[in-house]
């Protein structure tokens, strides 16, 4: 006889051993077998010695001796047979064009009433599961049929996200909490058709309002859905394709969850970032579409919350784990629109937003982060552009210096100011200029390290500060023909309409490179107050009244409350004093 633990496994066994689906009997498929059986006799078998027995269907018979019941048409249908195909096409079509007043088919109206019968029927079926379960523990035979109903009723849930207006009655129902307990259930055919279902009233794609989104997520993690969900990765074999589905459900509600920083520091818990730095580090031959997402899901959790990037650096060491990762791509490219390269690009992301905060900077140095960010710079192709915009991060920032110290001593200035001086694309300018203003803004004066870094901008003739006027003048351009435009536009505005679209106004002068442009002249200011050579060349191109306008600019734009805003403020304010 079948064991109860070859059919189904319970949270506690482990993880390796094999779980069956729940296989329902096709009662359809023995109804006619069963109807086949006794309809076939003996008579109804040709018999052998019939002699004028004709290969093939009979011929049909003709339309003078066939009776009207009985005539086949053109398609094959008996008269009385296309009459009952044509009763069943007016019951289902809701515009009846015979004009009769017989029954139509309409569709179920999904509101309020529907829930509360979808609730009544959900709570029964899962309470008769639960006592069939409790009583036939050693028979699974006799609770089977109410785990397919139970299964089929979860399913029926889809039908809520596409009325997300019902949210917060379904919040306040007992179904919450029974559906998130399922997520739990000793089948884990069942727990993951929950989490499926989880997943879908979750899903972005949902046009819910952000109060229908936020009774539902404060219901399902009142109902401990986190806890749930931790259980049962931990019981799930992605050896089973059943249960790999169960994995990618669990993190696309983590991923929804983490959207928000509220939500996300509440679900980003030390045991969440543990699983999924080990789901990050379980060696594959192929990565997989789940160790992806598991990336990508580390990454949304640690952009929506500084907390959790210091709690991932702080409490599990990520920083180090992470640089392991990225180590592989030094020299080796992932295949292209890979589920490995996406895999990449999000343990990239995870890194660089991790290295904003000062205790990630610290580990970043520590854990030779950035002599492998800029080998990747010297070597590496599909990871130099990325390793670049981490070491920008990195650098950036009052927390900063260490890193800075550390591009210097590892030689990382030949790099950086050798590819500051080729013909590269925007993007890789802006990141190349903020790791050049954070070295002059952090390295202390008169060390050796800043002396350095002001010889590889002096160096060859100036050829460094020529290519930084360059950048200034095109740069200048470009804001300067926006800034025209949107002060004609201005002109038609009153005060208040002009103030509406301050936010507009701004984004349009940064798609023209006005944060590249307010670099560049911070980074000439540095070198106007410590070399005279500088200052020279820069009066004479007569970009120095143009610099010290930038600077003010800036400094009048600087919140009062904005964390660092004081460093920057003070630094402003003292390159204004020394450029007169």
């Amino acid at each position: 006889m079948t064991s109860v633990d070859s059919l189904f496994r319970t949270p506690s066994l482990p993880s390796g051993n094999l779980k069956r689906k729940l296989e329902i009997p096709d009662a359809e498929r023995a109804y006619k077998a069963t109807k086949l059986s006794t309809e076939t006799t003996v008579e109804d078998a040709p018999s052998d010695n019939d002699e004028d027995l004709e290969a093939g269907p009979a011929l049909p018979p003709d339309d003078e001796e066939a009776e009207d019941g009985d005539r086949f048409f053109g398609g094959g249908v008996t008269k009385s047979s296309a009459a009952a195909l044509d009763y069943l096409d007016q019951q289902q079509d809701p515009h009846n064009s015979n004009g009769d007043d017989g029954e139509t088919y309409t569709a179920e109206k999904i509101d309020s009433s529907w829930l509360r019968r979808l609730t009544t029927t959900f709570e029964k079926k899962v309470t008769k599961n639960a006592e069939q379960r409790a009583r036939y523990e050693s028979q699974p035979q006799k609770f089977m049929a109410s785990e397919a109903d139970l299964d089929a009723e979860i399913k029926t849930w889809s039908l809520l996200a596409s009325h997300p207006e019902l949210y917060p009655e379904f919040a306040g129902s007992e179904s919450v909490g029974l559906l998130v307990g399922l997520v739990g259930h000793e089948n884990t055919d069942i727990a993951i058709a929950a989490l499926e279902i989880l997943a879908e009233l979750l899903d972005e794609d949902v046009d819910a309002e952000a109060e229908q989104w936020e009774v539902l997520i404060g219901a399902l993690l009142e109902a401990d859905l986190l806890d749930l969900l931790l259980s049962n990765l931990a019981r799930l074999d992605e050896t089973l394709e059943s249960d790999r589905s169960g994995v990618y459900h669990s993190l696309s509600i983590l991923e929804s969850l983490g959207g928000q920083q509220t939500t996300a520091e509440r679900i980003g818990t030390e045991k969440v970032l543990i699983w999924l730095c080990r789901r990050l580090e379980k060696p594959e031959k192929t990565t997989t579409q789940n160790k992806q997402y598991a990336a990508e899901v580390l990454q949304v959790l640690l952009q929506s919350s500084p907390l959790l990037r210091r709690r991932l650096v702080l409490e599990i060491d990520g920083v180090d784990l992470l640089c392991q990762l990225l180590a592989t791509y030094r020299k080796r490219d992932p295949k292209k629109d890979s589920t490995e390269e996406e895999f990449a690009e999000n343990v990239f992301d995870a890194l660089t937003c991790t290295v904003d905060e000062a205790v990630g900077k610290a580990k970043f140095v520590e854990a030779e982060g950035v002599e492998l960010a800029l080998l990747m710079l010297k070597e590496g192709g599909f990871s130099k552009p990325r390793a670049l915009r981490l070491l920008d991060h990195a650098c950036g920032g009052a927390a900063g210096q260490a890193v800075c110290e550390k591009v210097v001593e590892a030689a990382g200035l030949k790099t950086v100011f050798g590819m500051f001086g080729r013909k590269v694309d925007g993007t890789t300018t802006e990141h190349l200029l903020g790791i050049s203003a954070s070295l002059l803004r952090l390295l202390p004066g008169e060390s050796g390290a800043r002396i350095r870094t002001m010889a590889k901008f002096t160096e060859k003739g100036n050829e460094k500060v020529t290519k930084l006027l360059t950048l200034r003048e095109d740069y200048g351009r470009r804001v300067g023909a926006v800034d025209r435009e949107i002060e004609s536009e201005r002109e038609v505005l009153s005060a208040e309409e002009a103030e509406e679209k301050a936010d507009e106004y701004l984004s349009r002068r940064l798609d023209a490179g006005l944060y590249v442009l307010q670099t560049v002249d911070v980074i000439l200011a540095w070198l106007v107050a410590e070399d005279s050579g500088v200052r020279e060349l820069v009066s004479d191109g007569g970009q120095l009244e143009a610099v010290r306008g930038s600077l003010q600019e800036q400094l009048d734009g600087l919140g009062e409350d904005g964390e660092g805003e004081g460093e920057v403020g003070d630094m402003l304010g003292t390159l204004l004093e020394v450029l007169g």
